[in-house]
C-alpha cells in the first residue's frame, strides 16, 4: 500500500500554462488586457472586473485535494496529462488512475476501464472552464467519457479550490465510479440486433451526415464488441476521443492547435448527453 507521505504532491505543467495572468488598460472602456506574464503576450481581452487564479493555482489545488482526500492505494500510478488552447487561455488536466479500475465484457469482447478525473481552467474570461468532471478511459481504444447525473463541479474562477461539495464529490467518486461500471455491463448485455441503429441515432442527432458518421463508427466498434449498447456507446467515446481516423477528423483551420482542446472536451459533454438521453436508454 502507498502511504500518503510518499506522494509527490506537486505537478508539473507544461510552459504553455505555467505563467502567471496580468493586466493591462485597453482604449476601449471597462476593457482590459489580460497578458501572458512570462512572454508578455496578450491573449484575450477581458472585462476589467475579471480576476482570476493562475492555471498552477487551479491545477495544483485539484491535485491536492485528490492526494488529500483519495486512499493512497488509489492514487498509486495516477497519469496526469495537460492539454492547452486558446493561447494558454485554456487548461485542462486529466487525471487517470490505473489502480482503479473494472472490467466490461460483452458477448465477443473484454475491456477494462480506468477511473479518470478531469480539470478546466481558463483565464481569458471565456465559457467552458473552470469545472471538475468525473468519468472513465477505456483501456482497450483509449476512449474516454464523463459520465453521470452528478459529473460535474462548479466553482467561481476567482475562488480557491477547497470547496466542500467537491472535497464530497471527490470522496464519493470511487463509489460513483463502480456504480457507472455497473450500468456500462448491463449496456453490454443489452443487444441492438433488433433494433435500427440508424433511425435510433438520427432521431438523437440533428445532423444526418454525423448519425450516419456515427452508425458506420458503430459499425466498425460491433466487429469487435458485438452489437450491444457498449458498441454504441463505443462509438460516441470513439468520436469524442479522436480526432483523427474516424471520420470526424477536425477542419484543418489556421487556428486548429488553439481550439482542439476545447472542441474535444465540447464533444466529451454531448456524448454525456447522449448517455442520458431517453431514447439511448430505452433501445434494447
Amino acid at each position: 500500500m502507498l502511504d500518503f507521505q510518499t506522494i509527490n504532491r506537486t505537478i508539473d505543467l507544461p510552459s504553455t500554462l505555467d505563467f502567471d495572468v496580468q493586466f493591462e488598460p485597453t482604449r476601449v472602456a471597462n476593457k482590459k488586457y489580460a497578458i501572458n506574464g512570462t512572454t508578455g503576450q496578450p491573449f484575450a481581452v477581458v472585462g476589467d472586473t475579471f480576476n482570476c487564479a493562475s492555471h498552477k493555482d487551479f491545477f495544483t489545488g485539484v491535485w491536492e485535494q485528490i492526494t488529500e482526500n483519495l486512499h493512497g492505494s488509489d492514487i498509486e500510478g495516477a497519469e496526469v496529462r495537460f492539454k492547452s488552447g486558446r493561447d494558454g487561455g485554456f487548461g485542462l488536466m486529466d487525471v487517470q488512475f490505473p489502480s482503479v479500475s473494472a472490467k466490461i465484457a460483452t458477448d465477443k469482447h473484454e475491456t477494462e476501464l480506468k477511473q479518470r478525473i478531469i480539470g478546466l481552467h481558463g483565464v481569458d474570461g471565456m465559457a467552458g472552464s473552470n469545472t471538475t468532471l468525473f468519468g472513465s478511459i477505456d483501456t482497450f481504444c483509449t476512449n474516454g467519457q464523463i459520465s453521470g447525473e452528478h459529473s460535474t463541479i462548479r466553482r467561481k474562477n476567482s475562488s480557491r479550490f477547497s470547496l466542500t461539495n467537491f472535497i464530497n464529490e471527490l470522496r464519493n467518486a470511487k463509489n460513483d465510479f463502480y456504480a457507472e461500471s455497473e450500468r456500462l455491463q448491463v449496456f453490454a448485455q443489452s443487444s441492438l440486433k433488433n433494433v435500427n441503429v440508424q433511425d435510433l441515432l438520427e432521431s438523437m442527432i440533428a445532423s444526418k451526415d454525423k448519425a450516419k458518421k456515427m452508425h458506420e463508427l458503430y459499425q466498425f466498434e460491433a466487429d469487435t464488441r458485438g452489437e450491444n449498447k457498449f458498441s454504441l456507446l463505443s462509438a460516441f467515446t470513439n468520436y469524442a476521443s479522436h480526432s483523427l481516423g474516424n471520420g470526424f477528423e477536425l477542419r484543418n483551420t489556421s487556428n486548429r492547435e488553439q481550439t482542439e482542446a476545447t472542441t474535444m472536451m465540447r464533444r466529451e459533454v454531448e456524448v454525456n448527453q447522449w448517455l442520458n438521453d431517453q431514447r439511448f436508454l430505452l433501445a434494447a
